[in-house]
């Protein structure tokens, strides 16, 4: 079968599966939408730009999980950074709220994002889609990340993320995911995205 053939293959597997979860799951996201209102001021949802493949930009979601302020505080943590690199990840961060830190131990805060592959601006399995500001920091070989679909999980995600601190090496994942992609390679990644959620091996 040809790359074109599986590719369309994986955009019908993204459509099907992101269609069925978004209607399934919509009673799971109004339950979520009044907690996220109810705990904390803010919007139920945070949007920000990001760039997905060949640097085309879109809006992402995903439901709040920090505080209505936390943009404006990243800066003031940014000494803090645990990965090095453009990409701003710390463990224990004072902004997520204490409903975020639940949303995100089980990736709820995530399935807004379904959305988007439904759109087609993303796609269920593929690198994490950058932030144009992220994008800016970038080495030239990095962007070659860019050159796939961004997806909701990926290489990284389930390789140990917690573990892996340092940004090129997890773009050597998702260049290797572009690489040696395959609709089997989806879903082993797609398996062990399941496992993780079940196990309460979200994002810290």
């Amino acid at each position: 079968m040809s790359n074109i053939n599986k590719l369309k293959i994986k955009r019908i597997i993204d459509v099907v599966i992101s269609l069925v979860l978004l209607i399934f799951l919509l009673p799971l996201f109004v339950v979520i939408t009044i907690f996220v209102k109810i705990t904390s001021r803010g919007p139920v949802f945070y949007k920000w730009r990001v760039l997905g493949k060949d640097a085309k930009p879109f809006i992402g979601y995903k439901f709040r999980t920090m505080i209505e302020s936390a943009d404006n505080l990243k800066e003031k943590l940014r000494h803090l950074n645990e990965m090095k690199g453009p990409v701003f990840k710390i463990k224990n961060d004072p902004r997520i709220t204490k409903l975020g830190k639940f949303l995100r131990k089980y990736s709820l805060d995530e399935l807004p994002q379904l959305w988007s592959v439904l759109k087609g601006d993303m796609s269920l399995v593929g690198p994490r889609p950058p932030s144009a500001e992220e994008y800016a920091d970038f080495e030239n070989w990095q962007k070659r990340k860019l050159s796939a679909t961004p997806g909701i999980t990926c290489l990284w995600q389930v390789s140990g993320r917690n573990e892996i601190n340092n940004f090129s090496e997890w773009v050597k994942l998702d260049l290797y995911y572009i690489d040696h992609w395959s609709l089997g390679l989806d879903i082993k990644i797609l398996l062990k995205t399941l496992f993780a959620v079940v196990s309460a091996k979200g994002a810290s």
